[in-house]
């Protein structure tokens, strides 16, 4: 006996050494030897303890596999507790199809090398081998290790039916079977399934899991007082449950309760101190979420992210920066936040700055840069970052393809976004496809709007929206009401925007009784409150139709707080066309003084004098813009020539080729214009313009 002990001292000492010769050359002697011929089972088991060891880790993972085999197969006497082992060791190294094969040459199976084949499949995300593998053990052979496992990957993939029965036939269950069943029927919302099923489950075996499942299932369904009611009827609180309760909290701003919850936490972690930070911030009360933060007894790289973030979230960009600069090690979410930060505020100087001094960056760095310059409409630098980004080996997104179209300000850029993007193979994504539909509409080009639409077979509400507003900004008002019957016939509920769409097309389409119904239908048929803009809608369609004292009434029976600037002015164009001169001076002067310092309602009121020859009027007007210091933000236009956008402001005489453009317009526009009876001088509006500078 004392001879086999130092022989299992010496496999350990040689494993333990981390020199693998030595664990061989150790093997080989004890197979030589007289004990070895005499307890092979003993030995077998020496080393099969082993392999589950730290020692095994050490000396035998060394060891190439065909060789491991080898040893193993020569000290077994065909243990199958030894090819158990060899099949979690093989799982170990993530050996999957080296496991199957190992497994499926083992002489004889029990319940645990099916249990450990199935766990293996799981385990590396082969969902559909486990599940055949379950289904091909012999009778007899299945294990509450088998079933429970399976349970829980039903469970885990929405499956609850499939769970379930296999559940219902387990001849015993364990915690684990009984939590995995609860927790799927709590992911799914199927909340009195979980709780029924939590009663039914027998006391000794509910455990800390247990409970901090129910826990967190009822804070994930938004029963929070539920969650309170299992956490203060648990036996023994481990920190994920008071963390989960204390976030649950949170998540629906009961701060003050979290708070309570927090201060009597048996053992604060870091976890829980940056949840409680993250809520304070959340809900602006910042000096307290500042001196939660210096009373932290340490601090990590996650807890000064929490504060940089929710600072910068609060608009208090400078202080987020200071924070940021006196952590000593940045990890790659806090570098975002600053990022994000300085993005949101349009100031990408400093936003570059940042990312230049960055040493690692993720999806989100990039994406945030190339959102910060799609937001300030800086095309190129969008592009060029889209372009570094694929240069560094990081693979795009949709988020990444989305910002890069909204960047595009002409047809140029969107049809070679369209083309990147295609190339990447992000065209028949959701997302992407709606972003595409909304690009080409804005740059003109409804027809490929149109495409895009009809080649995206995921539509969602947002992808008809899209449709539907593109036809109606260009004056296809039947063709967006029919998207929009097609939309409701597919099952899709509109959304507000949706509505907005619409009721512009009837607009521009004089459907003034089914634009009141459609208006109509918004609160009655969809629970969806009107807005200002479908207000507007509607008072522009009755105007436009030469309703204008049902326009009226519609303005003044409207809620106050819906009736803004948009809704007056839409309200001033129907009077206007009409020839309602003393409403639409009313109704100016009313739209004045809703916002004095917006120039839009001097311009309409300032052009109805001018219309109206009420030239005294008219300079009073001009006289009260200057004296509240009012200016009219210049008109322009916009056309794109050989992928480059021109842009001219209102009598524009910076151009560097006007006089060739004048000369164009004259030759081409002046004989067109005169066939319809008018007269024009272009080229003496340019002589003036040139004589003025």
């Amino acid at each position: 006996m004392r001879g086999l002990c130092r022989h299992r001292a010496a496999i350990g000492g040689g494993a333990s050494g981390r020199l693998h010769i030595t664990t061989r050359n150790v093997v080989v002697f004890w197979e030589r030897s007289s004990i070895y011929k005499r307890k092979n089972t003993t030995s077998a088991s020496a080393i099969s303890n082993l392999q589950g060891s730290s020692l095994l880790r050490s000396g035998f993972s060394k060891i190439r596999p065909a060789e491991y085999n080898s040893i193993i197969k020569r000290t077994s006497s065909s243990s199958i507790y030894d090819y158990n082992v060899r099949l979690g060791e093989l799982s170990r190294r993530g050996n999957v199809k080296g496991a199957r094969k190992f497994f499926d040459e083992m002489p004889e199976r029990d319940k645990v090398s099916y249990a450990s084949m199935i766990s293996i499949y799981l385990k590396h995300d082969e969902f559909h081998k486990a599940e055949s593998l379950y289904f091909e053990i012999p009778e007899g052979m299945r294990s509450i290790v088998a079933d429970s496992a399976m349970v829980d990957a039903y469970a885990k993939a929405g499956r609850m039916n499939r769970a379930k029965e296999v559940f219902d036939k387990m001849p015993e269950r364990n915690a684990f079977s009984w939590t995995s069943l609860i927790s799927g029927y709590f992911e799914l919302g199927e909340v009195d399934d979980a709780v029924q099923l939590f009663g039914r489950m027998p006391d000794r075996e509910k455990n800390v899991v247990t409970w901090t499942s129910v826990i967190a299932g009822f804070a994930r369904n938004g029963l929070v007082d539920e969650a309170r009611d299992a956490f203060d009827r648990m036996p023994l609180r481990n920190a994920v449950a008071w963390t989960l309760m204390i976030k649950a909290y949170v998540e629906i701003d009961r701060i003050d309760e979290a708070f309570s919850l927090f201060r009597v936490m048996p053992e604060q972690n870091l976890y829980a101190w940056s949840i409680m930070i993250s809520g304070l911030l959340n809900v602006n009360r910042v000096d307290e979420a500042k001196e939660l933060f210096d009373s932290m007894p340490w601090r990590n790289a996650i807890s000064w992210t929490t504060m940089v973030t929710g600072l910068a979230r609060n608009g208090m960009t400078e202080l987020a920066r200071e924070y940021f600069n006196q952590m000593l090690n940045k990890d790659v979410a806090a570098w975002n936040a600053m990022i994000t930060a300085y993005a949101e505020e349009g100031r990408m100087e400093e936003a570059r700055e940042l990312f230049n001094m960055m040493s690692k960056r993720d999806i989100i760095t990039w994406n945030t840069m190339i959102g910060g310059y799609s937001k300030g409409r800086h095309e190129e630098e969008a592009f060029r970052h889209f372009d570094l980004m694929l240069q560094s080996g990081i693979r795009p997104n949709e988020s990444s393809v989305t910002n890069l179209l909204t960047s595009c300000g002409g047809m140029m850029g969107v049809v070679q976004a369209h083309g990147l993007i295609a190339r990447l193979g992000f065209e028949m994504l959701t997302p992407v496809a709606n972003a595409l539909i909304t690009m080409y509409h804005r740059s003109g080009d409804v027809i490929s709007a149109q495409i895009a639409f009809q080649n995206l077979d995921a539509k969602d509400v947002v992808t008809w929206t899209a449709i539907i507003v593109a036809y109606s900004n260009h004056g296809y008002g039947i063709q967006a009401l029919q998207a929009f019957a097609q939309m409701l016939r597919l099952g899709h509920s509109p959304d507000v925007v949706t509505f907005v769409g619409v009721l512009s097309a009837c607009s521009h389409a004089g459907f003034v009784k089914k634009g009141r119904m459609l208006f109509d239908s918004m609160k009655r048929g969809y629970g969806l409150e009107p807005t200002p803009e479908h207000y507007s809608c509607l008072v522009d369609i009755l105007g436009r139709a030469g309703l204008v004292k049902e326009a009226v009434k519609v303005v003044e029976e409207m809620p106050p707080d819906k009736c803004d600037s948009v809704v007056l002015q839409s309200l001033i164009g129907g009077c206007r066309l009409l020839g309602a001169d003393g409403v639409a001076d009313h109704i100016g002067d009313e739209l004045i003084e809703l916002d004095p310092a917006c120039s839009g309602g001097y311009v309409l009121l300032a052009n109805l004098y001018a219309a109206t020859g009420k030239w005294d009027k008219f300079a009073q007007l001009r006289k009260k813009m200057k004296e509240r210091e009012v200016s009219k933000v210049p008109g322009f236009s916009q056309i794109e020539v050989n992928g480059k956008t021109h842009v001219f402001l209102v009598r524009d005489g910076a151009h560097p080729e006007l006089k060739e453009i004048y000369k164009f317009l004259d030759e081409k526009l002046t004989p067109e214009v005169k066939d319809f009876g008018y007269e024009i001088a272009i080229l003496s509006a340019f002589s003036t313009q040139s004589n003025s500078l």
